[in-house]
């Protein structure tokens, strides 16, 4: 058996059984998971996670479930890399990348919370997954669903990213587009729940669902040696992951696995969805809802259901937000590519330059541990990266049109004759003694 106690109204704090639901009946506000911590902090030691699998499921009394895990078994425990070359191109130290665009088994952080959600659903005994998804999640649900021998139905925005359409429809699922952005397909979604009894990971499952992020913040503090980060760069969508992280965070503190956390969370949007950093920015615990414009799609969502809750994160934190524009994303993949050939989504884009512009400010200093959340991989959003450069040079297949080819890409080169007919003038090896 679990930890879980049930469900708790995180306003007007009613309590709730363990069931599928996932709004409070008195005052509409959202549910979260109600923990026995006691009873966690008898089983719960930094030994015992260690000693744990490689995999999310070393804090498995820490997550929502009360058997065992039915998915996901090689889940999480993705790298922290110690990004030493970005650091340098920034300006900062101690730079880390928490890398979950290597994720098991669809490359993005979402393979955490549905792991969890499909193990629960199943718990349930809900027969049929759902999810309304901007691409990421929708590659989750379907192959966790084929996993688990379980049908599933989801839908996303009309125009999605085709990497992200081909890496859902590969499962076998039933995938519908609908006309109009995440915002109007998670509202239908919610209608279509009320008369399909089908477990929707990030609607009526949602509490058990958005606790499996909090497996990325336990893995940051223990990579990180027991110590949690002095920032913490978070990519915001519907502003689950940014809470959870910092709920994580204080759940090892609280459990005496860290000292007392200092971490300040920023939170990253594009400009052209940014209605969380722009709330932020202006000093108000509101959203106003916007319509996405931005190559940034997997975090583009107008009216996140969690905003008001990634506003107060930010701020209690110490934090702050910031956006970029698209042209900026675009450089800062190609940023973190170039420096720590790690190929990172949209997203991490903008996690990568609101990071950049958080240095330039101030706001991160440079000798603070920072870890940056790449949630997600670059070969879903090629279309994001079209014209940024050219196309490879092409040659006949013989040296000698090599040798002619090498030597007008390094023509002008200090050293260097035109047309490198002597062995002592080639390029390479002028390269090569330059660089001794």
């Amino acid at each position: 058996m679990g930890y879980v106690k049930g469900l708790i109204c995180k306003e007007c704090k009613k309590e709730y059984a363990k069931e599928p639901i996932h709004v409070c009946e008195y005052c509409f506000g959202p549910l979260e998971i109600n923990y026995d911590y006691e009873g966690i902090k008898k089983v719960v030691s930094k030994k015992s996670i260690e000693s744990g699998p490689p995999s999310m499921w070393r804090y498995k009394a820490l997550l929502p479930i009360d058997e065992d895990p039915k998915v996901g078994l090689n889940t999480g425990f993705t790298p922290l890399v110690h990004a030493k070359n970005l650091g340098k191109a920034l300006g900062i130290n101690n730079l880390y990348i928490k890398n979950d665009s290597v994720n098991h088994p669809t490359f993005s952080f979402k393979d955490r919370v549905v792991a969890v959600a499909v193990s629960k659903a199943i718990e349930f005994g809900f027969d049929t997954l759902s999810c309304a998804s901007t691409g990421n999640l929708a590659n989750s649900v379907a192959a966790h669903a084929a996993e688990a021998g379980l049908k599933s139905v989801i839908f996303i925005p009309d125009g999605l990213e085709a990497g992200k359409i081909l890496g859902t429809l590969i499962y076998g699922t039933q995938l519908i587009a609908v006309k109009g952005n995440y915002d109007e397909v998670n509202r239908l979604c919610s209608e279509i729940a009320v008369n399909h009894k089908w477990a929707f990971v990030n609607i009526n499952i949602r509490p058990y669902y958005g606790d499996g992020s909090k497996s990325y913040g336990y893995e940051i503090a223990e990579q990180l040696g027991w110590k949690t980060p002095d920032n913490v760069v978070v990519p915001v969508a519907g502003s689950s992951l940014i809470t959870k992280i910092w709920r994580a965070f204080h759940e090892f503190e609280m459990l005496g696995l860290v000292d007392k956390v200092q971490s300040k969370i920023f939170a990253a949007q594009a400009t052209g969805c940014s209605p969380v950093t722009t709330a932020i920015k202006n000093g108000s615990e509101n959203i106003t809802p916007v319509k996405p414009n931005t190559i940034a799609k997997s975090i583009a969502i107008g009216n996140p259901a969690d905003g008001y809750y990634g506003i107060k994160t930010a701020n209690t934190s110490g934090g702050y937000g910031e956006d970029i524009a698209d042209e900026e994303i675009v450089a800062s993949m190609k940023l973190l590519a170039e420096t720590e050939g790690i190929f990172t989504e949209t997203a991490g884009g903008v996690t990568v330059g609101v990071t950049k512009k958080l240095i330039e400010q101030g706001r991160i200093k440079p000798d603070e541990t920072t870890v940056i959340c790449v949630t997600g991989n670059g070969l879903k959003t090629q279309e994001a990266l079209a014209g940024s450069f050219e196309a490879p040079a092409v040659i006949e297949p013989n040296v000698n049109n090599f040798e002619d080819f090498f030597c007008q890409q390094f023509n002008g080169l200090k050293g260097v004759k035109n047309g490198c007919k002597s062995k002592s003038t080639h390029p390479i090896d002028e390269v090569d003694r330059q660089q001794k």
